[in-house]
């Protein structure tokens, strides 16, 4: 008689935040498939422990060192490893305790354990666009050299991503990247230059955290893609465009050679992505909501406003210009959008300091990893330095 097929073991490194819970609920729906091996999270330790004593992983790190004693106490009943600080998160991923690693830290904090487990040739379910802005080509190369497969999370690109499924010999032409607009999409400038934090918070179809969500009002998000995409699936800058598409139901598309496009479509749930990349190769039966076209009568379609959301253009030069431009993008709208969300700057000084730190921080065509942590710290007190923070 067959054995039965063994759970994925999970870590899951941003465990608090929005994909990170939402990867949780994926696994609480099916723990035949799936166990928990590590949760990881910033400073949200009451969160983490409740995770922890839910899904009883075999170790946990909170990045708030402060917090460490609280959590260790918390969870001083139970066999689970506590650790905590950054050095913690690169040691854990190094761990052969696990199978798959969801990849869900914001921001630039997410490349070095990503990098660990890379390394250790586990699977990556990428949910961490930042990862392959930064360093894109270091990553890719060493998941080829380690065997490591990356699988894409975000939505758009875990839709091209089963757009080419079957499709390994026929060549791309071009991906055409959806965008949903954000809150603010047909508005001007003479508008958003009295945006405030809860405002842009307020996303028309994704529920989300909060830096992605602002990424995405000021099309800084689809930019980033854009350079996630070139490196994922090996694509030159002229083979990705954005359209935007207010209903978000077609998720992206592929254009083959033949004119052909195929795109993948559905309701607008993280969970789904989420569930494909944890159970890839195969599909996985669930109860989420089902879409329907009587509910969306019209599908649209539209040109961004390059000329009102400049970050998007800031990122297609990053992406054309290569070396260490979109690491220096990146670095800048990590502290400009942390600026705006408390209330420092207003919402188009995001693009300001963005476009101000990529024309200070020198251009290296070809940096080693060194340089790229070094161009990101240079483009971080750059910036910081323009908001006087």
């Amino acid at each position: 008689m067959a054995s039965a097929t063994p759970k994925r073991s999970v870590a899951i490194f941003g465990s608090t935040g929005s994909i990170g819970t939402q990867a949780l609920e994926v696994i609480r729906a099916n723990t035949d498939m799936f166990e928990v091996d590590i949760l990881t999270a910033q400073s949200n330790d009451e969160l983490l422990v409740t995770q922890s004593l839910e899904f009883n992983p075999n170790a946990v790190v909170i990045g708030d060192e402060s917090k460490y004693e609280k959590v260790k106490t918390a969870l001083s009943k139970t066999n689970i490893k506590v650790f905590a600080g950054e050095k913690a998160l690169e040691e854990v991923a190094s761990f052969d305790t696990y199978d798959v690693m969801i990849a869900a830290i914001v921001g630039f904090a997410g490349l070095r354990p990503t990098l660990k487990a890379i390394e250790n040739g586990k699977v990556i379910a990428l949910a961490n666009k930042e990862t392959l802005v930064v360093a894109g080509d270091i990553v890719m190369q060493k998941s080829i050299e380690h065997k490591s497969a990356i699988i894409p999370v975000d939505s758009e690109h875990s839709a091209i991503f089963q757009c080419l499924v079957g499709e390994s010999r026929n060549p791309i032409e071009k991906i055409i990247l959806t965008a949903s607009g954000g809150p603010f999409f047909g508005k001007k400038p003479n508008f958003l230059v009295n945006v405030k934090r809860d405002h842009a918070l307020q996303h028309p179809n994704w529920s989300m955290g909060a830096k992605i969500t602002i990424d995405s009002a000021t099309l800084m998000n689809k930019g980033l893609e854009m350079i996630e995409a070139k490196w994922l699936f090996n694509l030159q800058p002229e083979q990705i465009e954005v359209v935007i598409h207010p209903q978000s139901v077609i998720h992206s598309m592929v254009q083959f050679e033949d004119g052909s496009l195929k795109a993948q479509m559905g309701f607008p749930d993280m969970k789904l992505p989420i569930q494909y990349a944890l159970g890839f190769p195969q599909r996985i039966k669930n109860d989420f909501p089902r879409f329907s076209f009587k509910k969306y009568p019209a599908l649209t379609f539209e040109e961004p406003d390059f000329k009102t959301f400049r970050n998007l253009g800031l990122a297609i030069d990053a992406l054309q210009s290569g070396g260490n431009k979109a690491c220096v993008l990146n670095a800048a709208n990590e502290i400009a959008v942390w600026a705006f969300l408390k209330n420092r700057i207003g919402f188009l000084d995001i693009t300001a300091v963005v476009e101000k730190t990529m024309e200070y921080v020198p251009f290296i065509q070809s940096p080693t990893l060194q340089e790229y942590f070094e161009s990101d710290g240079e483009a971080r007190n750059f910036a910081a330095s323009m908001i006087k923070l």
